[in-house]
């Protein structure tokens, strides 16, 4: 099963002080990483030499904020050159390489940990760092990597040398043995399965001693699966889900703490030192009084300096490396030094107030998930917070979720709900009145199963109340539980969260229609609890602002909750200029969708509100924000034109300087069939043909001869001499320039060319239509009607859809029909076809169009 493999560092192509590539060695919350020096050459490069001969599985780099590399380029190789320099690559493989963000959205205050999946095996990795990004922060033209992970199964030779350097880096660089559980992660049965303990951004957030103990009680749970000891492996995973709480606040305070040394405010360094040390000291108690470790377990590893590996085998050994300063002094002592602690009854989740983490980073699972193969998924994305150092709020914030009272810490040892506070009293006397104390002070717990429990309790009473029960107590208890919904849809751990959902859906779909109790009862539900959902839907929490948004929309579109129109006036406010992204487009994604399903009739949108909310989002700072009501108006143009472009300022030039406005009227042109500026403006750079006006790009000067020659539907050629003319200058043609123009002559009837030896029987027939003054009509010599006149007339029956009904080039026919005798009508037949045969094609004559006539050229 793919792990974490260690790795030290042989060589780097140099570093700025203080921030040397040996830093990449260890994953803490307080790492800095590497630098490269200010000013440098590029590229930079960095070679590390794993622990044994791997198949790598999995890369992952932690990016630095502001001082981020364009790309990064990866080698791999089974042994260094002969004689190593830090750009010499002959026996090292290329990978490939992966692009960085320059992180302009974030305004460079995120990392981006990238994450690549490859197949290749060596031990040794190089690292090729090309030119930065540009930005005002980076004044020295820096690159940075604050951290490297390798993942990925041993390959061994099958020689006991690699074996033994193993064991002895893993020794050196970890702190414990090989048989150290944190080496294998979780194991799901699954051979190409990865760990979520073995990903970089566990680490990067974790106190690494609790991390240590994350990955024993891990390796224990995995025990008491194999030996079906499922009551066990359920607390053993609560215990992990809420150690990693604990984690991350330790390394918050870790980060504080050094934060304040650096501002030389040591007052606030040693507060945040105690702070962590009297933390730490309680959770330890905890997890020894639920028999979850020893003290043998929880022993803080010894802080090794790291050496880069010099295998035996390696042509040259390296000198080693100044070992890194040693970390600041550890204030915590051993205090499970004492075996003798009171045993009492355990519990199945640890007393541990939960902070929320400010990137949205769900808890390792026990179960696998879904497989991905690298084909489809080359690398993927996840933003980390930068160290802020402005301590004042958070540091006052952490405090105070700090401070869990003993009564409490008691209360949870028994198993019940610590009994509410003096101010939870007065806030929640009507919900204690109406549901007692017992199941409020649940919902007010500072202990997340508590307030799951109470909701999941106030579910069950609710669902189970009998039918004929007062109004009035069925109302008491409808608001009652609102009450303590609306508390806990702020709840920030996901089951509270979920169960307050499960609520209040029975509340609107069963309680109130089965005790009838009317649209008064439901818009009291609706009215009080949505706006706390909305701002749930800006959660940093992804999965959290997928959850609250999908119930929005679930609920809007019940029959109870629908005739209402509420939801709707909601989401057409119009959002706050310092509102959150993920607040932003979260209403606006929910705004779209419930638009299409509920439309603007009747259901409480309506197209004046749409569009004032649109407009105004067309400011907002963020460009999603703005590029989703670009979206929506498009939307609702498709159905409401004319009121839509009531709301917008006039398609001018001016307004196309705004890029928005511009997009949204090249949109409204696709919507109604018509050619953008884009394509117009395409038009116009190709060719014109000066007869039909058709444009293309083709129209070279090849080309052009070919669309006269074949497909000009202003054009035809003469059956006599092969040239090609003008429809409108046929008869002239035939009179004038024809090769056989002696013999035509013209009827003073219908004034067309008609052959000399059918003249005499044609005007005698008198069966042909007469002509009209060139002034009154032109006249068609293919059909021979009469229609209006003018040089625009003479297009439209050419090339219109009801036009000429023998031009063959409109069907692009190249074949000879019969036609009609000069005068008649349709049923006539072409005039000079004697002696042609019906069906035949007409050959291209030799040299191209060199015989065209001259008139092809001109206009009339």
């Amino acid at each position: 099963m793919p792990h974490k493999i260690g790795f030290v560092v042989v060589s780097s192509s140099g570093h700025e002080d203080g921030f040397s590539a040996r830093e990449l060695m260890i994953h803490a919350p307080t790492v800095s990483g590497w630098r490269s020096p200010r000013f440098c050459q590029f590229p930079q490069e960095i070679v590390l030499q794993m622990v044994e001969r791997c198949r790598i599985r999995k890369l992952q780099l932690l990016a630095h904020q502001y001082m981020i590399p364009s790309k990064v380029e990866f080698y791999i190789s089974e042994s260094l050159p002969e004689y190593f320099t830090p750009y010499q690559a002959e026996r090292f493989r290329r990978l490939g390489y992966v692009s960085l963000c320059d992180n302009e959205k974030t305004g460079c205050k995120a990392r981006e940990l990238k994450s690549v999946y490859v197949d290749a095996v060596g031990q040794f990795l190089k690292l090729i760092f090309h030119q930065n990004h540009v930005n005002k922060y980076n004044v020295y033209n820096q690159v940075a990597l604050v951290a490297v992970n390798i993942i990925g199964d041993p390959a061994d030779f099958g020689d006991e040398t690699n074996i033994t350097s193993r064991e002895k880096l893993i020794d050196h660089y970890l702190g414990h043995n090989t048989e150290d559980p944190a080496l294998e992660g979780t194991c799901s049965g699954k051979s190409d399965y990865i760990s979520p303990l073995d990903d970089l951004a566990f680490d990067m957030y974790q106190d690494p001693e609790v991390a240590q103990i994350i990955r024993r009680l891990d390796e224990r749970k995995r025990e008491a699966v194999q030996k079906e000891r499922y009551d066990c492996a359920k607390k053993l995973k609560q215990a992990i889900a809420d150690l990693q709480k604990v984690g991350e606040r330790l390394g918050r305070y870790e980060v504080e703490k050094r934060c304040a040394v650096e501002k030389e405010d040591y007052d606030l360094a040693k507060e945040k030192k105690q702070q962590m040390e009297r933390f730490r000291s309680r959770v330890y108690e905890q997890l020894q009084l639920h028999e979850l470790v020893d003290a043998e377990l929880m022993r803080r590893p010894l802080d090794l300096p790291l050496q880069p590996l010099a295998c035996p085998s390696s042509p040259h050994h390296q000198p080693p490396m100044h070992s890194l300063p040693q970390p600041e002094e550890r204030v915590t002592e051993n205090r499970l030094a004492d075996p003798f602690l009171q045993e009492k009854p355990s519990s199945h989740c640890l007393d541990v107030s939960s902070q929320r983490p400010t990137v949205d980073r769900p808890p390792p699972a026990t179960d696998p998930p879904p497989r991905t193969h690298p084909e489809s998924l080359p690398y993927d994305e996840r933003p980390l917070p930068v160290t802020r150092k402005q301590l004042g709020a958070a540091v006052s914030e952490a405090e105070r979720r700090d401070m869990l009272g003993d009564e409490a810490r008691r209360a949870d040892a028994a198993g019940e709900p610590e009994p509410l506070t003096e101010k939870a009293l007065r806030e929640a006397s009507s919900a204690v009145d109406v549901l007692g104390e017992a199941l409020v002070a649940g919902a007010y717990s500072k202990t997340w199963s508590h307030r799951e429990d109470a909701l999941l309790t106030l579910h069950k009473q609710l669902a189970d109340t009998p039918v004929g029960t007062p109004k009035e107590d069925l109302k008491s208890m409808l608001r009652a539980a609102v009450f303590l919904v609306r508390r806990a849809i702020r709840d920030i751990v996901t089951p509270v969260f979920q169960a307050s959902l499960k609520l209040l859906k029975m509340i609107i779909t069963q309680y109130i229609p089965k005790h009838k109790l009317g649209r008064l009862e439901t818009a009291h539900c609706v009215e009080r609890t949505i706006p706390v959902l909305l701002t749930r839907t800006g959660d940093s929490s992804a999965r959290l602002r997928v959850m609250a948004s999908n119930f929005i929309q679930e609920i809007a579109l019940f029959k109870e909750v629908k005739s209402l129109q509420v939801i709707p006036s909601y989401l057409v406010q119009p959002l706050k200029a310092n509102s959150s992204t993920h607040l932003a487009m979260s209403q606006m994604a929910l705004l779209a969708r419930l638009l299409r399903d509920l439309g603007t009739e009747g259901a409480g949108f309506t197209v004046d509100s749409v569009m004032r909310f649109s407009v105004q989002a067309l400011e907002h700072r963020v460009r999603e924000v703005r590029e989703a009501a670009v979206g929506m108006i498009l939307d609702l143009y498709a159905q409401h034109r004319a009121l839509v472009l009531e709301y917008l300022p006039p398609d001018d030039s001016a307004t196309r300087r705004n890029v928005l406005y511009k997009t949204i009227f090249e949109g409204f042109a696709k919507i109604d069939g018509r050619p953008t500026d884009a394509e117009m403006r395409a038009q116009k750079r190709a060719a014109l043909c000066i007869f039909c006006g058709e444009r293309s790009e083709s129209f070279t000067e090849e080309g052009l001869d070919l669309h006269y020659w074949k497909h000009c539907l202003m054009l035809t050629r003469c059956e006599h001499c092969r040239q090609v003319v003008e429809i409108s200058s046929l008869t002239e043609h035939l009179l004038t320039e024809c090769d056989r123009k002696d013999g035509f002559g013209r009827c003073y009837r219908c004034s067309e060319a008609v052959s000399k030896e059918e003249l005499p029987r044609h005007v005698k027939t008198r069966d042909c239509n007469p002509a009209k003054s060139e002034k009154l009509a032109n006249r068609c010599p293919l059909c021979h009607e009469n229609f209006s006149p003018g040089e625009e007339a003479w297009k439209a029956h050419l090339m219109g859809p009801a036009g000429c009904t023998m031009n063959l080039r409109r069907t692009h026919v190249l074949h000879k029909t019969p036609v009609l005798p000069p005068g008649k009508g349709p049923a006539a037949t072409r005039a000079g076809t004697s002696g042609s045969k019906v069906g035949s094609k007409i050959p291209t004559p030799k040299g191209g169009l060199s015989k065209i006539s001259s008139r092809t050229y001109t206009k009339r």
